[in-house]
């Protein structure tokens, strides 16, 4: 099962960064049409939900990485005990907050498939599709928030603790 999650985190992973490759290379080739006077239609519009893509399909990963913008000063200074308390309440708080989001974008990404929603560009992409990137990827961050959550009810320290613990011990402090 460990295997199988962490593959799924690393496959949004690669995804997110496949979008970031297509935001540079609709850049490079509006640049390059706009040296022979060609228009690259919806460049703006794909751009966007590209990075709609890179923001939430990198979530996970970023997430179990220990790369996530995350207070840790009050958690990190408490005992053991009360330290694994905290984490259980931030986790339940996190993964609730995220259920919420999974939900709502799920309705309204079908809800635009349904009333077969377009955007108003000049290329009349499906908005469902983009909207899809968000449920997705939220939903699985969730599954990473819920990963850490049994990890850390059975005594384990959290994945992104461990990863910031190995990065402060291999003198990495670039993130």
């Amino acid at each position: 099962m460990r295997r199988a999650l962490d593959a799924l985190y690393g496959l949004c992973g690669v995804l997110a960064a496949l979008a970031l490759l297509g935001i540079f290379l609709v850049m490079m080739a509006q640049m390059i049409l706009r040296q022979f006077a060609i228009q690259f239609p919806g460049a703006t519009d794909l751009t966007g939900y590209l990075c709609v893509m890179v923001g939430f399909l990198g979530l996970a990963w970023t997430f179990r990485k220990g790369e996530l913008i995350r207070v840790g000063l009050l958690v990190e200074n408490l005992p053991p005990p009360k330290r694994r308390a905290m984490e259980i309440f931030a986790l339940t708080i996190a993964a609730i907050m995220v259920a919420y989001i999974v939900w709502w974008s799920w309705h309204d990404a079908m809800f635009s498939l349904e009333i077969e929603e377009v955007a108003q560009g000049s290329v009349a992409y499906p908005l469902w599709i983009p909207k899809l990137t968000i449920p997705i990827g939220a939903g699985v961050l969730l599954v990473a928030i819920l990963d850490e959550w049994v990890a850390v009810l059975r005594g384990q320290k959290p994945g992104y603790a461990r990863a910031a613990e190995a990065r402060a011990a291999a003198h990495d402090y670039t993130a």
